[in-house]
C-alpha cells in the first residue's frame, strides 16, 4: 500500500508538470483518470464529476471570477440578498507585508481572496504564530493551473480578515454547502469537525427533507446526528437567489445561532475529481446537471 501511494504521488506530480504543455482537455483527461480511475467522457458525460469537467471547458463566464473572489463575492452577494448576510470585514490588504496585525482583535479569521480552504482561524492572537500565518497567506492558489478551474484564472491575490464567529458548538461554525442546479437546490452536505484537534473533517449529505444520504465523498460521516437548522427554508431561499441561471453551483452558508451568513460560492466541488462511495451516487448527482449539449 505504501509503495502504491508513493507511485500515485509521483504520477500525480508528473501530470501536474505537464499542465503547461498540454491542451486543457487532454490534461483534464489525464488528471481525471489518475484521480478517479475511469475515463473522462466529454462527448457524453454522465457522472457528476464528468459534467464538472465539461463545465470547466464550456461554461466560462466572466462573472464567475467575481463570484469566487473572497472580496468581490461579498459585494456581489450583498447586492442580491442584502448586507445582513455578510460577515463583517476587518481589513483588506494587497499582500501579507501590509497586514496590520496590531489592529486586529483577539479573535478573527484571515484568508487569501483567491483561495479555498486556506483559512486561518485565530481564537487567541497572543498564541498566533504570525510568521507561519504569513507563509500560509503568501501561497497563491493553483486552481486554474492544476485543475483548470476557469474562474480562478486571473484573480488578484489579496488578503481579507473577517470577524470570528462560532455556533452553538463553541469551537467552530458548521458549514452548510448547498448544491444548486439552474437555481434549484437539490441536496447539501454539512461540514463539521474542521477545527477539532485530532479529528478528521466530516461530511454528511442530506436531501432537502433532511434525510441523511447513504454515501461519502472525500471525508467520513459524523457518527453524531446533525440537526436541521430551524431557518433551513431561509437558507434554501438564499441559495436559489444566488444560483439562478447557473447549470451547477454550490452555495456555502453558515448558520450562527439562528443567523445566516454567506460563506462562499463554489463551482467545482473537489475540482470534480473526488470519488463517491458507492459510485452510483456519482451518476445520481450527474443526472441533476442538465448540460446544453
Amino acid at each position: 500500500m505504501k509503495k502504491h501511494n508513493i507511485l500515485y504521488k509521483i504520477r500525480g506530480k508528473i501530470i501536474h508538470y505537464s499542465a503547461i504543455f498540454l491542451s486543457d482537455e487532454y490534461y483534464l483527461k489525464l488528471l481525471f483518470y489518475h484521480r478517479l480511475g475511469y475515463k473522462l467522457n466529454l462527448n457524453n458525460p454522465q457522472t457528476f464529476n464528468e459534467k464538472l469537467q465539461w463545465l470547466k471547458l464550456n461554461d466560462q463566464r466572466e462573472e464567475y471570477s467575481t463570484m469566487v473572489d473572497k472580496i468581490e463575492a461579498k459585494k456581489y452577494v450583498a447586492s442580491i440578498i442584502g448586507e445582513k448576510y455578510i460577515i463583517p470585514t476587518l481589513g483588506i490588504w494587497d499582500n501579507v507585508n501590509e497586514i496590520e496585525w496590531d489592529s486586529l482583535p483577539n479573535q478573527f479569521v484571515i484568508k487569501s481572496s483567491d483561495d479555498s480552504g486556506g483559512v486561518i482561524v485565530c481564537k487567541d492572537k497572543t498564541t498566533l504564530d504570525i510568521e507561519k500565518a504569513r507563509k500560509k497567506l503568501q501561497r497563491k492558489n493553483n486552481y486554474f493551473k492544476y485543475n483548470k478551474e476557469y474562474p480562478y484564472r486571473n484573480l488578484k491575490h489579496r488578503i481579507i480578515a473577517e470577524e470570528y464567529l462560532e455556533d452553538e458548538s463553541k469551537y467552530e461554525l458548521k458549514d452548510y454547502k448547498i448544491f444548486c442546479f439552474n437555481g434549484e437546490p437539490r441536496l447539501l452536505f454539512v461540514a463539521t469537525d474542521r477545527l477539532k484537534k485530532g479529528e478528521e473533517t466530516k461530511f454528511d449529505f442530506f436531501d432537502l427533507e433532511w434525510n441523511h444520504l447513504p454515501f461519502t465523498n472525500g471525508h467520513p460521516n459524523n457518527p453524531n446526528p446533525i440537526k436541521k437548522p430551524t431557518n433551513f427554508d431561509e437558507m434554501l431561499c438564499i441559495a436559489r437567489k444566488l444560483s439562478v441561471g447557473i447549470p451547477q453551483v454550490r452555495i456555502d452558508l453558515y448558520n450562527c445561532n439562528g443567523k445566516i451568513y454567506f460563506g462562499e460560492i463554489t463551482f467545482f466541488h473537489w475540482g470534480g475529481t473526488m470519488a463517491f462511495k458507492p459510485k452510483e451516487w456519482d451518476y445520481k448527482l450527474g443526472e441533476m446537471i442538465h448540460l446544453p449539449i
